[in-house]
């Protein structure tokens, strides 16, 4: 029985871990439907990049007091991690503060500073909840912000607001214990914050503090396990996703477009029927752009799954801004709901999907959202951790364009003059002068 604790914290440890392996697995399959591209190129500037904005969050404090704030819970989520390696070698060795032995008086620095951080995590989180719920920040009162997204972000707040309240609570009782001598709690740790909490505590008997202890313990380790997992359901899969995501950006200036080759090919021809063509010229596609989530690139659909859904490039997108119906913030949770529902069907028949009907284009993202783009970049620009939505908009264009002849008509009339008189503009190139010879 002695070693009864220890047998169940084994089996949550092990059903935990094991769930969580479960949903990153599907999480790289799904990733792994899009098309390859190669991002190994320039490895030490990608690594420079990924240190720059994920680490650095170099491009989150352009908004410097949300910036600030959320620098304070990922460094907090960082150290705090620290003791839950702690807190799990604890578990399941029946240990009680296992590295205090073997770190003297930096132990008692650690936890000083775990509670410092703690603290500065709850207020970072009170902030973010005043902005989303009663300043009711714009950006996060959006259409595509209703519903499970609103619910969604309001849950990891409670989240981190009550594991941080456990941990104190965890630790404010553990030094009353220490105090009065309890058996198996050692003298360790120093308690800045969490002494303020002694009062509520310190008329307790020992058995019942013991109780309350196991229990703050207990109960903040559960939910980091629960945390864990739910991370696949909602958007903080980024606190995963950011580093990947930023290595694998793309470092091209921004405004540069990639060229389609048998197109580049098509036009070469047009322009002098005797270029020579070499023999390695590629092939025609047996698709032009995209309609759905297999024709994207995997870098794009790790981009849908990374989106922390802030809104920051909606809420710089000109076109948005004045009233479009484009969002690209929910071009990207768009296409990560189509791809989740795909993976749903390859989950239900055995590794292999069946065509429901559905595809990304129409069914979730409209044409009338893609041709509202002004291409300029801003949301990509704007992105904390380098999302493109402009590359799924811009290809999703090509699709309509060259494979549905769908373009608007202006657009078509424009094509139709550059084809025929080499401008966009309806004149013939013997009367694109005449302009000059009028008094």
């Amino acid at each position: 029985m002695a070693y009864l604790p220890n047998l169940i914290f084994f089996t949550l440890v092990v059903c935990s871990l094991g769930l969580f392996t479960r949903n990153l697995k599907r999480i790289i399959r799904n990733i792994n439907l899009g098309k390859d591209i190669d991002r190994n190129d320039s490895p030490s500037l990608r690594m420079k990049n990924m240190f720059r904005v994920a680490f650095g969050q170099t491009k989150m404090v352009s908004r410097p007091i949300a910036g600030i704030l959320h620098l304070i819970v990922y460094i907090g989520f960082v150290f705090i991690n620290i003791e839950l390696l702690e807190i799990v070698l604890d578990g399941l060795t029946g240990k009680h503060r296992l590295f205090a032995p073997y770190l003297g008086s930096f132990y008692n620095f650690l936890i000083a500073m775990f509670e410092v951080f703690a603290l500065l995590v709850l207020i970072a989180v009170f902030f973010f909840w005043t902005r989303r719920n009663v300043l009711k920040i714009k950006r996060f009162w959006k259409d595509e912000m209703k519903g499970w997204p609103k619910q969604d972000a309001d849950y990891i707040l409670y989240f981190e607001l009550v594991l941080m309240i456990l941990f104190l609570s965890m630790n404010s009782t553990d030094s009353l214990l220490q105090d009065l001598g309890a058996t198996n709690y050692i003298k360790a740790g120093s308690f800045p914050v969490s002494q303020f909490l002694t009062p509520l505590f310190d008329s307790f008997e020992l058995e019942t503090l013991i109780f309350l202890e196991r229990t703050f313990w207990w109960l903040h380790i559960t939910g980091i396990f629960i945390f864990l997992n739910y991370l696949y359901y909602s958007k903080h899969l980024h606190i995963l996703l950011a580093f990947p995501n930023t290595y694998f950006a793309n470092l091209e200036i921004k405004g540069k477009f990639k060229v389609n080759p048998q197109i580049k090919t098509e036009v070469q021809l047009m322009l002098d029927p005797q270029e020579v063509i070499p023999e390695a010229s590629p092939t025609t596609p047996d698709k032009f752009g995209v309609s759905d989530v297999f024709d994207l690139s995997w870098v794009q659909l790790m981009n849908s799954y990374s989106c922390t859904e802030c809104g920051r490039c909606s809420s710089e997108c000109p076109a948005n801004i004045t009233g479009k119906k484009l969002s690209p913030r929910a071009v990207m949770m768009k296409t990560r709901d189509r791809l989740e529902e795909v993976g749903s069907n390859i989950n239900k028949n055995k590794g292999h999907f069946v065509p429901d009907g559905k595809q990304l284009l129409n069914d979730y993202i409209s044409p009338e959202e893609l041709w509202a783009c002004t291409s300029c970049n801003a949301c990509v620009e704007a992105c904390p951790i380098e999302i493109d939505p402009l590359s799924i908009i811009m290809d999703m264009r090509q699709y309509l364009t060259l494979e549905q002849s769908a373009a608007p008509s202006e657009l078509n009339s424009m094509m139709a003059n550059v084809e025929n008189n080499g401008a966009p503009w309806p004149f013939s190139n013997q009367d694109r002068l005449q302009w000059a010879n009028e008094e």
